[in-house]
């Protein structure tokens, strides 16, 4: 008998897009023809020159952009926060009780950062764990000469994604994976909401 899916789990993906880009890790570099002044290199070999044991890693995409846009709501709250000190210094109750209202703001918006910044960490961890063991899910599905995902194919590989979780609700594998197949579908948000829900089930350690 399988648990029940919780209720904010919809049995298909709201309507079709585009992915969100592979999330396979990136391809060692093949090898070139070996020429008989090289030497040609026997079955199961490794050539003599340093060829690297795992694939290079690329920084997370989006990275540069998060950085930036971290850098200008950094600049953003050293002004406002120094607007409210400034408020606060004067003594005056009015003045008083703005700057320090002034002041929660920022530290809201330092709060929704450290959030969105501990969610990444752990999306990245969660993947890292699975191409480990060899269970990262690679986006294959077919796609329109536009470039569209086939809504039949996304919906098909939906399915078994959604029964995996209804049969294990605490496993975040099943809900990394439901997530990427929201992703694939176009559905960023649940796709997001579903990275949610394994983040925390990764941290305390649930298989």
């Amino acid at each position: 008998m399988t648990a029940p899916v919780p209720d904010d789990v919809p049995r298909t993906p709201d309507g079709p897009g585009t992915p969100g880009g592979a999330h396979a890790g990136d391809e060692t570099p093949a090898y070139g023809p070996a020429t008989p002044e090289q030497g040609d290199p026997r079955p199961g070999e490794r050539p003599a020159t340093g060829s690297p044991d795992k694939p290079r890693r690329r920084l997370p995409r989006g990275l540069a952009g998060a950085v930036a846009v971290t850098a200008l709501l950094a600049l953003y709250v050293w002004q406002i926060a120094g607007r409210g000190i400034a408020m606060i210094r004067t003594g005056e109750p009015v003045l008083v009780a703005i700057g320090v209202a002034v002041l929660i703001l920022p530290l809201v918006v330092i709060g929704l950062i450290a959030v969105e910044y501990r969610l990444a960490g752990t999306v990245q961890a969660m993947a890292d764990t699975l191409a480990a063991d060899g269970d990262l899910p690679v986006d294959d599905l077919p796609r329109s000469p536009g470039g569209r995902i086939d809504r039949a194919a996304a919906d098909a590989a939906f399915e078994p994604r959604r029964q995996a979780v209804e049969a294990a609700p605490d496993d975040w594998r099943a809900w990394y994976h439901l997530a990427f197949a929201y992703d694939a579908a176009g559905d960023r948000k649940r796709a997001r909401e579903a990275l949610r829900r394994a983040a925390p089930l990764f941290r305390t350690g649930a298989p």
